[in-house]
Protein backbone atom coordinates (compact mmCIF):
# COMPACT_ATOMS: atom_id res chain seq x y z
CA UNK A 1 0.00 0.00 0.00
CA UNK A 2 2.81 2.37 0.92
CA UNK A 3 4.56 1.66 -2.36
CA UNK A 4 1.35 2.39 -4.33
CA UNK A 5 0.95 5.74 -2.60
CA UNK A 6 4.59 6.62 -3.32
CA UNK A 7 4.20 5.69 -6.98
CA UNK A 8 0.97 7.67 -7.23
CA UNK A 9 2.62 10.74 -5.70
CA UNK A 10 5.56 10.38 -8.08
CA UNK A 11 3.18 10.12 -11.04
CA UNK A 12 1.27 13.22 -9.91
CA UNK A 13 4.57 15.10 -9.53
CA UNK A 14 5.66 14.13 -13.06
CA UNK A 15 2.30 15.18 -14.51
CA UNK A 16 2.48 18.50 -12.67
CA UNK A 17 5.95 19.16 -14.08
CA UNK A 18 4.76 18.31 -17.58
CA UNK A 19 1.81 20.69 -17.28
CA UNK A 20 4.02 23.49 -15.99
CA UNK A 21 6.49 22.83 -18.80
CA UNK A 22 3.76 22.97 -21.43
CA UNK A 23 2.39 26.24 -20.06
CA UNK A 24 5.84 27.79 -20.22
CA UNK A 25 6.29 26.59 -23.80
CA UNK A 26 3.06 28.26 -24.90
CA UNK A 27 4.11 31.55 -23.36
CA UNK A 28 7.57 31.26 -24.89
CA UNK A 29 6.04 30.68 -28.32
CA UNK A 30 5.50 34.45 -28.43
CA UNK A 31 2.70 36.92 -28.55
CA UNK A 32 1.72 35.72 -32.01
CA UNK A 33 0.18 32.58 -30.56
CA UNK A 34 -3.56 32.90 -30.37
CA UNK A 35 -6.58 32.83 -32.55
CA UNK A 36 -6.28 34.18 -36.09
CA UNK A 37 -8.49 37.26 -36.36
CA UNK A 38 -7.68 38.42 -39.90
CA UNK A 39 -6.41 36.79 -43.07
CA UNK A 40 -5.35 38.02 -46.50
CA UNK A 41 -5.84 35.23 -49.01
CA UNK A 42 -6.19 34.56 -52.71
CA UNK A 43 -4.10 36.16 -55.41
CA UNK A 44 -1.24 37.30 -53.17
CA UNK A 45 2.47 36.49 -53.00
CA UNK A 46 2.36 35.52 -49.31
CA UNK A 47 -1.02 34.71 -47.73
CA UNK A 48 -1.06 36.34 -44.31
CA UNK A 49 -2.86 35.86 -41.05
CA UNK A 50 -2.72 37.88 -37.87
CA UNK A 51 -4.12 37.78 -34.37
CA UNK A 52 -6.08 40.81 -33.22
CA UNK A 53 -3.13 41.94 -31.08
CA UNK A 54 -0.76 41.71 -34.05
CA UNK A 55 -3.05 43.92 -36.17
CA UNK A 56 -3.43 46.41 -33.32
CA UNK A 57 0.37 46.59 -33.03
CA UNK A 58 0.65 47.80 -36.65
CA UNK A 59 0.77 51.47 -37.59
CA UNK A 60 -2.73 52.85 -37.08
CA UNK A 61 -4.42 56.02 -38.27
CA UNK A 62 -7.67 57.77 -37.37
CA UNK A 63 -10.12 58.75 -40.10
CA UNK A 64 -13.53 60.38 -40.16
CA UNK A 65 -16.46 58.79 -41.93
CA UNK A 66 -20.07 59.82 -42.32
CA UNK A 67 -22.79 57.19 -42.00
CA UNK A 68 -26.06 56.98 -43.93
CA UNK A 69 -27.76 59.20 -41.31
CA UNK A 70 -25.24 62.00 -41.89
CA UNK A 71 -23.42 61.45 -38.59
CA UNK A 72 -19.63 61.81 -38.71
CA UNK A 73 -17.47 59.70 -36.39
CA UNK A 74 -13.77 59.03 -35.87
CA UNK A 75 -12.45 55.52 -36.50
CA UNK A 76 -8.99 54.16 -35.73
CA UNK A 77 -7.44 51.24 -37.57
CA UNK A 78 -4.87 50.04 -40.07
CA UNK A 79 -4.75 51.00 -43.71
CA UNK A 80 -6.14 48.31 -45.97
CA UNK A 81 -3.41 49.15 -48.46
CA UNK A 82 -0.75 48.33 -45.83
CA UNK A 83 -2.31 44.91 -45.21
CA UNK A 84 -2.49 44.20 -48.94
CA UNK A 85 1.07 45.38 -49.52
CA UNK A 86 2.34 43.14 -46.72
CA UNK A 87 0.74 40.12 -48.40
CA UNK A 88 1.89 41.26 -51.86
CA UNK A 89 -1.00 41.55 -54.30
CA UNK A 90 -0.25 39.46 -57.38
CA UNK A 91 -0.12 41.07 -60.81
CA UNK A 92 -3.46 40.80 -62.54
CA UNK A 93 -5.55 40.83 -59.34
CA UNK A 94 -8.59 43.03 -59.84
CA UNK A 95 -11.02 42.47 -56.96
CA UNK A 96 -10.83 42.76 -53.18
CA UNK A 97 -13.53 40.90 -51.26
CA UNK A 98 -14.26 41.82 -47.65
CA UNK A 99 -15.47 38.68 -45.87
CA UNK A 100 -17.34 39.00 -42.56
CA UNK A 101 -17.49 36.39 -39.84
CA UNK A 102 -21.09 35.59 -40.76
CA UNK A 103 -20.20 35.02 -44.43
CA UNK A 104 -21.39 38.41 -45.72
CA UNK A 105 -19.17 39.75 -48.51
CA UNK A 106 -18.63 43.04 -50.33
CA UNK A 107 -16.32 43.75 -53.27
CA UNK A 108 -14.25 46.67 -54.48
CA UNK A 109 -11.50 47.12 -57.04
CA UNK A 110 -8.05 46.19 -55.72
CA UNK A 111 -6.59 49.30 -57.34
CA UNK A 112 -9.07 51.50 -55.43
CA UNK A 113 -8.12 49.82 -52.14
CA UNK A 114 -4.39 50.19 -52.81
CA UNK A 115 -4.68 53.87 -53.74
CA UNK A 116 -7.04 54.85 -50.90
CA UNK A 117 -5.23 56.89 -48.25
CA UNK A 118 -8.01 56.69 -45.66
CA UNK A 119 -9.57 53.23 -46.18
CA UNK A 120 -8.99 51.24 -43.00
CA UNK A 121 -9.99 48.19 -41.06
CA UNK A 122 -11.08 49.85 -37.84
CA UNK A 123 -10.69 48.37 -34.38
CA UNK A 124 -14.14 47.54 -33.00
CA UNK A 125 -14.90 48.17 -29.33
CA UNK A 126 -16.23 44.62 -28.98
CA UNK A 127 -13.21 43.16 -30.78
CA UNK A 128 -12.55 42.42 -34.41
CA UNK A 129 -12.49 44.78 -37.35
CA UNK A 130 -14.84 46.75 -39.61
CA UNK A 131 -14.10 48.24 -42.99
CA UNK A 132 -14.28 52.03 -42.99
CA UNK A 133 -14.01 53.49 -46.47
CA UNK A 134 -14.84 57.23 -46.43
CA UNK A 135 -16.42 58.37 -49.66
CA UNK A 136 -17.12 54.83 -50.87
CA UNK A 137 -20.43 53.02 -51.15
CA UNK A 138 -22.15 52.21 -47.85
CA UNK A 139 -22.34 48.58 -48.98
CA UNK A 140 -18.57 48.34 -48.49
CA UNK A 141 -18.85 49.15 -44.77
CA UNK A 142 -18.56 45.58 -43.47
CA UNK A 143 -18.67 44.68 -39.77
CA UNK A 144 -16.63 41.82 -38.32
CA UNK A 145 -14.19 41.51 -41.24
CA UNK A 146 -12.21 38.28 -40.87
CA UNK A 147 -10.70 37.97 -44.34
CA UNK A 148 -9.53 40.12 -47.23
CA UNK A 149 -9.75 37.92 -50.30
CA UNK A 150 -7.85 39.07 -53.39
CA UNK A 151 -9.08 37.86 -56.77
Amino acid sequence: MRRSVSMLLALVAVLAMLLVGCAGTEEAAGESSGEVALQVTGSVDSPADWTEDEVKAMDAITVQSTNKDGETSDYTGVLISDLLEEAGVSAGATTLVFVAGDGYTAEMAVEDALSCSDCILSFRNQGGFSSVLPGQSGGLQVKDVVELQVK
